[in-house]
């Protein structure tokens, strides 16, 4: 069985010169690096949740929580359910769930916070 750093390294390696790939991940990326958009991501790593809920959470409008939601639908980062009146949101996959707490873990051992 290949060490988990090891199959990282192939596929860096594999896909650093394909620029459809490279030109993705900048985009995923772009998406995290806003405030809100974090926090929404952040919220559904732990559960799914309605647009309510996340408005609640991130402390923005319906509308702004709406614009948001939609930029990660189109990234890929997150998934929408109806249900009955309801549409409920979730993260995408796994890889979502571990883009958001690495960076959150490596923002918290930044600011000295890691053990809170």
């Amino acid at each position: 069985m290949e060490e988990p750093q090891h199959q990282l390294d192939e596929t860096v390696v594999c896909f650093l010169s394909d620029e459809d790939v490279i030109y993705e991940a900048t985009q995923i990326f772009d998406a995290l690096s806003d405030y809100t958009r974090f926090q929404i991501l952040a919220a559904l790593s732990l559960e799914r949740r309605g647009v309510s809920e996340l408005q609640e959470l991130c402390h923005v409008s319906q509308s702004a929580i709406s614009h948001q939601l939609r930029l990660l639908r189109d990234r890929g980062l997150v998934t929408a359910r109806r249900e009955g009146q309801r549409v409920i949101y979730a993260l995408a996959d796994e890889h979502v769930a571990t883009l958001i707490g690495v960076g959150i873990s490596h923002a918290a051992e930044m600011t000295g916070k890691e053990g809170e």
